[in-house]
């Protein structure tokens, strides 16, 4: 099972925004990662818009089984289903999210704390940093 690390920041909310995907195999080998800068977003469209890199990474690695951790309870919670989403704009973001799950045999969504989700915020720092 691979285990997926995404995080998304905004500084300001909405401000300049990045987002950062870590994949790591079921031996902890880092098996990919990507990440960019997002231009104006808010913090949830962030954390939503690195999910989606970080599984549409995993399906061009053709990874079929993942457990993915994000540091945002509110994004997971979403996804999970426990909190509705009312912003227009994340309710698409949170679809095409849904049409990437149907791509992999076996997913679960979890939420971690900061600090267990380090490198994947590292990069979102970074790259908000060159920009700077």
């Amino acid at each position: 099972m691979y285990k997926l690390f995404t995080d998304g920041g905004a500084r300001g909310n909405p401000g300049p925004a990045a987002i950062g995907a870590f994949i790591f195999d079921n031996e902890d080998n880092l098996a990919a990662f990507d990440g960019k800068y997002l231009g104006e977003a808010t913090n949830n469209e962030a954390e939503y818009n690195a999910l989606i890199l970080g599984l549409t990474l995993a399906n061009k690695e053709g990874i079929k089984e993942i457990d993915c951790f994000l540091d945002s309870e509110l994004v997971v919670k979403q996804l999970n289903g426990q909190y509705l989403v009312k912003q227009e704009h994340l309710q698409k973001l949170k679809a095409e999210v849904q049409d990437l799950v149907f791509l992999f045999e076996k997913i679960a969504i979890h939420h971690v704390p900061r600090e267990q989700n380090k490198h994947a915020d590292r990069m979102v720092n970074v790259i908000l940093d060159s920009i700077q």
